[in-house]
């Protein structure tokens, strides 16, 4: 059933003791006044050069461990977030990923060691964040074996169960007022302006209340298989998405 009024989860991506220091300490206020549970994406392992935005904070996994204590869910995002792969992921939104198109068995490689990090340093990671969106079925099946049953992605209004996974889905980027459904709002701290800081800012001034975390969502729905209306309506989310990408594309080529 699609919950109304609408339902939010806020997730933050490509979180790395390199994270940019002051974007992303722009956001914590939001978090502690407004009392949100998010997702937090953490890469175990960076070698991506784009994600070396500060020096090395010594603090990184205290305030990782800290926020979970508090009521974050802490996701594994890929492992060294390299995407060098141009294997096809089951949402295509972009043409390199990390994980898509790998053999199974260099997935099984990453995937322990990542979650061996993240444990290393004192943290239970919950659920699956592909770097790009990039992941295949070879990542499912590694997942489900390694004990990780939910993922963060989709385009669907509810969680739905899909290869032996549940999803919660991800569909914004930026917070948009919706009448029904669970909406995920991911924010990539790096790059965010100070515009989308008071833009969330305002908009949880006005929804705090409909915000929620993957435990009450666990506990509040029960997800299936999607019926044939909402693959539906997932099938057009998907391509309206693909074609702003393009549309945005084309414009940077002009």
């Amino acid at each position: 059933m699609i919950p109304r009024p609408a339902q939010y989860l806020l997730r933050f991506d490509d979180l790395c003791p390199t994270v940019s220091r002051t974007r992303w300490q722009r956001f914590l206020p939001l978090i502690e006044e407004f009392g949100i549970h998010p997702i937090l994406a953490v890469v175990p392992d960076n070698m991506d050069l784009e994600l070396e935005q500060s020096q090395s904070d010594p603090e990184f996994w205290d305030r990782m461990r800290a926020m979970e204590a508090a009521g974050a869910t802490i996701a594994l995002h890929g492992y060294r977030h390299l995407c060098n792969s141009k294997g096809a992921g089951l949402v295509p939104l972009h043409r390199h990923s990390e994980f898509a198109g790998v053999p199974e068995e260099t997935q099984r490689e990453w995937i322990r060691a990542g979650l061996a990090i993240l444990r290393g340093h004192g943290l239970n990671p919950r659920i699956w964040v592909a770097p790009r969106h990039g992941f295949d079925r070879n990542t499912l099946r590694v997942l489900s074996k390694e004990g990780i049953g939910l993922v963060s992605d989709g385009f669907a209004r509810v969680p739905f169960r899909r290869d032996g996974l549940t999803w919660i889905p991800q569909q914004l980027w930026a917070p948009v007022e919706k009448s029904n459904g669970l909406w995920t709002i991911c924010v990539h701290s790096n790059t965010a302006r100070g515009s989308l800081v008071e833009q969330l800012r305002a908009f949880l001034g006005g929804h705090a209340g409909q915000f929620t975390s993957v435990d009450r969502v666990l506990a509040e729905f029960q997800p299936a298989e999607l019926g044939p209306a909402e693959r539906l309506y997932e099938t057009f989310a998907l391509w309206r998405i693909q074609a702003s990408q393009m549309k945005n594309r084309m414009a940077h080529k002009l």
